[in-house]
């Protein structure tokens, strides 16, 4: 299996997995450019899900194997689902790469209206589904960091300059063509910044395409810990709301899902209600941190065009063209929206 050296691995998790019997066997669950994901199941049929950095990996600190392992385990004993973790290779001797190995957690990932079609088919089932989403964000906003010991994740203050600052040199760096949106719209993300109310754990990627539900409607985990950081939790409220689509809301390109738009979930402004209520927080800003997460995924996106253009994903006839348009709707609607409260 491509990524994992199975005689080694097989070893490592022979002894540091209670209860497995070999042999083993290898699946590879998502893969990309992201951390890959494998499932692990022993002769038994028990299973497992082993993490690793992308292959050829250079950029350790974006792939931190230890400190994904961190946060999860410091949240195992919280009112935040996650997967029960079961251990942490350091060792490069045994697959090229640092490596974890979590509990698997059956659960449907709901990354497309279809899907959610198919796994919660009643509405009363995506309703306490999208309820628990949100006790989950508010559960995850509400913890003390240094209570759990993720105290010094990272810095805790002047969130929103060190991610402007970030995206927009790396919006500088990748660019492909000059788009006087993404110009404008940052110079007016950082005419109306607001001022940080909220500090606490941040996950960075909180969507429904990383998260696990079960067919009954229950949130099973929360996934893809691999963003998550210290600073102001509304950006993710604002990352979630761009992805909180109704039925019939056109998304920013088809590489960008909506799965909410299948119907049946609480509607974004039950959603903000109802965290409000739990958290006891303002979401007055929702629309500027909306603008800003939609501006600063048009920058990722971007990267992402710039490097299949220099050919080094290693993709041959990918329509790029699918790219220029999604950076294009984010950048617009990043504008559209940082203009009416500007």
């Amino acid at each position: 299996m491509k990524g994992i050296d199975e005689p080694k691995v097989t070893a490592w998790l022979a002894a540091n997995c209670p209860g497995l019997t070999a042999p083993l066997q290898f699946e590879l669950i998502t893969g990309g450019h992201s951390n890959l994901t494998y499932k692990v199941t022993d002769a038994n049929g028990r299973r497992w899900v082993l993490r690793r950095p992308p292959l050829g990996s250079v950029l350790a600190t974006a792939h931190d194997m230890g400190r994904e392992h961190r946060i999860i385990t410091a949240l195992g004993p919280t009112a935040v689902p996650v997967p029960p973790t079961v251990g942490l290779c350091r060792d490069e001797s045994v697959n090229e790469a640092p490596f974890y190995v979590m509990e698997f957690v059956d659960g449907w990932v709901l990354d497309t209206a279809d899907v959610v079609a198919r796994a919660l088919p009643a509405a009363a089932e995506r309703a306490r589904l999208g309820a628990a989403i949100i006790d989950a964000l508010a559960a995850l906003h509400t913890l003390d960091p240094d209570a759990v010991g993720l105290g010094d994740l990272g810095r805790k203050e002047a969130y929103l300059d060190r991610q402007l600052s970030r995206w927009r040199t790396q919006w500088e760096k990748s660019k492909t063509r000059e788009l006087a949106s993404m110009d404008e719209t940052y110079q007016l993300l950082l005419a109306a910044k607001p001022e940080q109310k909220y500090t606490g754990i941040v996950h960075g990627d909180y969507r429904l395409g990383n998260m696990l539900a079960t067919a009954d409607g229950r949130l099973a985990a929360v996934l893809d810990w691999e963003l998550c950081t210290l600073g102001d939790t509304m950006a993710d409220l604002g990352y979630i709301m761009n992805n909180w689509a109704p039925p019939g809301e056109p998304g920013p390109g088809e590489a960008v899902q909506m799965p909410t738009t299948a119907g049946g979930f609480p509607s974004r402004e039950e959603f903000l209600a109802a965290y409000s209520a739990k958290t006891g927080r303002s979401v007055e800003h929702i629309d500027y941190y909306r603008a800003f997460q939609w501006w600063r995924l048009a920058a990722i996106v971007e990267g992402v065009l710039s490097r299949y253009m220099k050919g080094v994903m290693g993709e041959a006839g990918v329509d790029l063209s699918v790219f220029q348009h999604q950076v294009d709707r984010m950048a617009e609607d990043a504008l559209a929206m940082i203009r009416r409260i500007a």
